[in-house]
Order: C-alpha cells, then sequence, then structure tokens
C-alpha cells in the first residue's frame, strides 16, 4: 500500500506535469491539489512535424496546451490559401472557444516541428464544473479574462484602422 501511495504522490511525470501547469496563467489560482486533479483530467498527445491538429471548419471539441515544440495557426484568406496567422510557442494555448461553444475552428492548427501537447476536452471542463467547482470556475475566469484582453486588443486595431482611413 505505501508503495502505490509513494508512486501517486511522488510520480515523477505528475510533478513534472504539475509544474509545467504551475507556470501557466490560465492556472495560476490553482492549488497543488487542485493542479494534481486538473492534471488528471488533462489528455496527452504529441504531433510530428507537419501534422495537423484541427483544420479550420472542424468543430471544437478541446483546448490544446503546448508543453514543447511550436505550432502553426493559419487561416485560409479570400483565394482559399492558408495563410500562417500566429505562431504558438510552449507554454502558449489554442482552442479555447472550444471550452465555451462548439462551433467550427476559426483557424488551422499544424505542428510546425515535433510537438507536445495537453488536451482538456469541454466535456473535461464540465466535469471539474461539477465535481470541483473552484478548479472549473478558475479555469473559466482566466478564459474570460484572456478573452476580453484579445477582444480590447482587435477593438484596437480596429479603431486604429479606422482613424488612419
Amino acid at each position: 500500500m505505501l508503495k502505490v501511495l509513494t508512486r501517486v504522490f511522488f510520480d515523477p511525470a505528475l510533478q513534472k506535469k504539475k509544474g509545467f501547469l504551475r507556470s501557466l496563467l490560465l492556472f495560476k489560482d490553482l492549488k497543488d491539489q487542485e493542479l494534481g486533479v486538473l492534471a488528471h483530467a488533462l489528455h496527452s498527445r504529441t504531433y510530428h512535424m507537419g501534422e495537423t491538429l484541427f483544420m479550420e471548419g472542424d468543430i471544437g471539441r478541446a483546448l490544446f496546451i503546448l508543453e514543447s515544440g511550436k505550432v502553426d495557426l493559419s487561416r485560409r484568406d479570400g483565394s482559399g490559401k492558408e495563410r500562417r496567422i500566429y505562431p504558438v510557442e510552449p507554454g502558449g494555448f489554442f482552442g479555447e472557444m472550444a471550452l465555451l461553444e462548439q462551433l467550427p475552428r476559426t483557424a488551422s492548427a499544424i505542428a510546425a516541428e515535433r510537438s507536445h501537447v495537453y488536451l482538456l476536452y469541454r466535456s473535461k471542463l464540465d466535469a471539474l464544473l461539477h465535481d470541483h467547482p473552484r478548479i472549473g470556475a478558475s479555469i473559466m475566469r482566466h478564459l474570460a479574462e484572456l478573452l476580453s484582453a484579445r477582444l480590447r486588443q482587435s477593438d484596437a486595431a480596429v479603431s486604429g484602422s479606422l482613424e488612419r482611413a
């Protein structure tokens, strides 16, 4: 029994995962035990260079958190050609709108190099909200702050464009 408890509480892979999650602003308010609960809710996946994580138009079901590697987000322009819009570096996350609504993705995500990601599926977030409301509420609050900041940036960019016109 002691071996099982030691393995659970001192599992080096779990400690590493919790340390990574602790470094992210999205999870900054979570306590150590809550990070452990979250770590168990995340799905881990490695993508090879050039592999598609998701395509523009796919229905979103998960938030992606990049632990290592690099992922390029791209969109189709008016002529249908893919245009890179944003590179995601380790510690970055993308696809967060999937946690709020199950609508088509507005961009594609392609691994620019071998990349390791953690996925938080909407169903897992719903379970966290039900079973561990403090964890779920903290994640939702930080997502709302992020989306609010992005909206302000977008509004400022549009206002700047209108002023120059």
